[in-house]
């Protein structure tokens, strides 16, 4: 009952209109709750990873050159029984392909190409940008006779070292070091391994294929 009613009805009861009036606001904060514990259980039982990282980077002058990255089958990730690989290859194509999540990641980057493709039943997503020094590529020199360096630990995410053409220095120093004369660096990192909690996204991407042909 609205307070119109109560005052249509002549008999206007404070004590009803204060109980009206707190239950209106439990209900609107029961449920704004509902709303966040929805969308923080979406978050926390789904996510989107790769099993593999692949690094290339070409110089092709003084600390500049073009970065490629290839992120290895692609998979959907939950803690329960609720498949929510549509949902994170939905964050795959809007913020990763056709969104702006990997300019923030290397926002001084330039000629962002981003692909997807398949390989032996497995989605591949390819990155490749240019970078005019090395801090846009996320890499490091102290100075000029000193090796290139790529810290494999961020504040964002942890990968774990599989091999490169460089030295690693382990798990108390995880960083990647490579001869400073190389003009080619490769590095090839471990993010998430396949399980039971894990679905690859080649289902979806093989349904958002034949969707576009159409």
């Amino acid at each position: 009952m609205c307070v119109q009613s109560f005052k249509r009805s002549g008999k206007f009861n404070a004590k009803w209109y204060y109980l009206w009036i707190v239950n209106t606001m439990f209900m609107k904060k029961w449920k704004t709750n509902l709303l966040l514990i929805g969308l923080l259980s979406l978050v926390m039982s789904s996510c989107l990873t790769t099993e593999k990282k692949e690094y290339v980077f070409k110089f092709t002058g003084q600390n500049a050159g073009t970065l490629t990255i290839k992120y290895i089958n692609l998979m959907s990730t939950s803690d329960d029984t609720t498949d929510m690989s549509k949902q994170d290859f939905t964050e795959l194509i809007d913020k990763y392909i056709n969104g702006d999540n990997i300019k923030s990641q290397y926002p001084t980057a330039t000629n962002i190409r981003k692909q997807l493709y398949e390989v032996n039943g497995q989605l591949y997503a390819e990155l490749s940008m240019d970078f005019s020094d090395l801090e846009s590529a996320k890499l490091y020199q102290s100075d000029a006779n000193s090796p290139l360096m790529l810290c494999l630990t961020t504040e964002k995410e942890t990968e774990r070292y599989i091999e490169s053409n460089g030295k690693y220095g382990g798990a108390n120093m995880p960083v990647v070091f490579w001869n400073k004369d190389l003009k080619e660096l490769h590095l090839t990192t471990g993010i998430t391994k396949p399980d039971e909690s894990t679905k690859s996204l080649v289902g979806r991407y093989r349904e958002f294929k034949k969707t576009a042909s159409h």
